[in-house]
């Protein structure tokens, strides 16, 4: 069994980022899935920092400073690049994603991966906003916004590979 700690939309805020980081770990999370919109390299840096061994992340349409981020996820041995992104644990199919345009394209998007069966999860980020549901018998999860900018709420999500279960909690 994993638990994995899913975040996404951080936009720099390094005080939530830690926070997060450490109420992850608290929780006995084995891996960080970044779901995108990290934006600058010193705040994936921020991670580490905290003590977050194992990260996966995908870009958002925010991260201008793609090269960067790179050589700080290297630097730290994580993972960070393009999405689509297809992670596997514990013989689950995770596609992480981003997401780009309205927040309908992305759901439109999401819905139809989901529908396809091939993934036991589809995990997105971009619109800022919780979303955990399925489709057949795919998990669909966004965990919100860890910025809280757009919604004034920060959250997370803590996914058991066990079972798929979700818990969404406060940052």
């Amino acid at each position: 069994m994993a638990l994995i700690g899913v975040v996404s939309d951080s936009h720099d805020n390094v005080w939530a980022v830690e926070r997060a980081a450490r109420l992850l770990l608290d929780r006995g999370v084995n891996l960080v899935v970044h779901l995108g919109d990290i934006v600058a390299p010193f705040t994936l840096r921020r991670f580490r920092e905290a003590g977050v061994e194992r990260l996966v992340a995908v870009f958002g349409n925010n991260c201008g400073e793609r090269p960067g981020l790179v050589k700080v996820a290297t630097e730290a041995g994580f993972e960070v690049g393009d999405w689509p992104r297809l992670v596997e644990v514990d013989g689950r199919r995770l596609l992480l994603l981003h997401g780009s345009g309205p927040p309908e394209a992305t759901r439109m998007l999401v819905d139809s991966l989901a529908a396809s069966g091939r993934y036991d999860a589809i995990l997105y980020g971009h619109t800022h906003t919780v979303d955990v549901r399925r489709v057949g018998g795919t998990l669909i999860l966004n965990p919100g916004e860890l910025c809280g900018c757009l919604t004034g709420r920060r959250s997370a999500a803590l996914l058991d590979t066990s079972d798929m279960s979700v818990e969404v909690v406060e940052v």
